[in-house]
């Protein structure tokens, strides 16, 4: 890395950390009714839904889950009548994940999934050959995914998710599969996984993740009911599309990252709001499928990776902030694979720190942050990598 990088580099982690430590001091600042000031919750946020749930589930409580009135009394039982509303909003076969965690105390629950995320991104990110360990770490430290730990949530498990399996399908198609399975967990985030795999021609990676996905749902049921999943359809499913369709703008959306809460901001009803984001995906679906139809003759293996990963987050509705490791991803890979102007570098800066920016701006632009993977998504797609660019490509194309 040349001087000026490493000042870069350096600057960079400066910004992040002084942005964790800022986050997490107000996180872990209380009211006097022992409310965060950091989240107007409890400091574990988002994650005390996995931990708290999956307790419910383990105790044969799995029923509270569906009943969201009954659900928030008994987390106000244990957390105090103050804490907000909180609802279980992700499929049962979560509950696999969430299990052996709710039988640790909360703090070190906590602790684990956060170390957990950060170590799997990493992980993820070194099945990218073209990814040098310094980038690695500027991903992994980056603010969105600081952010994501602030959160409680899962942005940083569901990227290295779908980079790993996407790096690993021409070559060890069965743990891509288990990888892209798992994902399900999460599904939205996923979906153009199947479109660049079909493209590709990877089958054996698609017939794992069939089979993964089939033995999570047989392995719910089995432990939890197979009434969840009728459960889940019937409640948390409209229940999560209330929230995506409620009255603009909410409290939530200040985080929101899509074309569909975009549409919403600029005045536009829920059909403007659903049809734009239906072409956006269209978009994202055509895409995906060419880049990855054409193969390495168009478009080198890593760029298509983190390609793939950005439409994704174009392509859903339901994305935020946290969701968004793969912009840090692409920011750091384009710093150091393309010889860029001014202005591209500028747009890498923001992206990068793009967390530290909603802050300020988020009651004035909601949703619009998804321009940033749409700028990115461009800057990949039309400038070349340049001789210099790290490494070889980690696959090719099995079609």
């Amino acid at each position: 890395m040349t001087r000026p990088g490493k000042r870069t580099f350096l600057m960079l982690m400066l910004v992040s950390l002084a942005f964790g430590v800022k986050s997490y001091l107000a996180l872990w600042t209380f009211t006097e009714d022992g409310i965060s000031l950091g989240s107007l919750k409890t400091p574990y946020w988002d994650f005390l839904n996995l931990w708290f749930g999956s307790e419910l589930a383990v105790s044969g409580q799995v029923g509270l889950l569906f009943d969201p009135d009954a659900y928030r009394a008994a987390m106000r039982a244990l957390f105090g009548a103050a804490l907000p509303d909180h609802e279980w909003s992700y499929p049962p076969s979560m509950l696999l994940v969430g299990a052996p965690l709710s039988v640790l105390p909360l703090p070190v629950a906590y602790v684990v999934w956060t170390l957990g995320g950060a170590i799997s991104l990493y992980a993820a990110l070194s099945c990218l050959g073209t990814i040098p360990p310094v980038v690695r770490l500027l991903v992994v430290l980056s603010p969105v995914v600081l952010q994501n730990a602030f959160f409680g949530q899962n942005g940083a498990f569901t990227a290295a998710l779908m980079i790993a399996a996407l790096a690993l399908a021409p070559k060890r198609p069965l743990l891509a599969g288990l990888f892209a399975g798992l994902l399900t967990l999460k599904p939205h985030l996923g979906i153009l996984i199947p479109v660049a795999w079909l493209a590709a021609g990877h089958w054996r990676a698609i017939l794992s993740a069939a089979s993964v996905s089939a033995l999570l749902f047989a392995a719910t049921g089995l432990l939890f009911g197979f009434s969840v999943w009728a459960e889940f359809r019937a409640v948390t499913t409209p229940l999560m599309v209330s929230i995506l369709e409620a009255p603009f703008p909410q409290p939530y959306h200040t985080q929101a990252m899509t074309v569909f809460i975009a549409l919403r901001a600029l005045g536009g009803s829920l059909m403007v709001a659903y049809g734009a984001q239906i072409a956006a995906a269209l978009i994202a679906i055509a895409l995906t499928w060419r880049i990855w139809r054409a193969g390495p003759a168009l478009m080198p293996y890593t760029d298509r990776i983190i390609l793939t990963a950005l439409l994704a987050l174009v392509a859903t509705p339901y994305g935020y902030s946290y969701d968004g490791a793969a912009i840090a991803l692409a920011a750091a890979w384009l710093a150091i694979s393309r010889k860029l102007g001014l202005a591209p570098r500028l747009v890498l800066w923001i992206a990068w720190l793009f967390p530290v920016f909603i802050l300020s701006m988020m009651f004035q632009i909601y949703g619009f942050f998804v321009l940033i993977p749409v700028a990115l998504a461009a800057l990949i797609g039309f400038v070349p990598q340049t001789s210099a660019a790290y490494g070889s490509s980690p696959g090719h194309s099995t079609r």
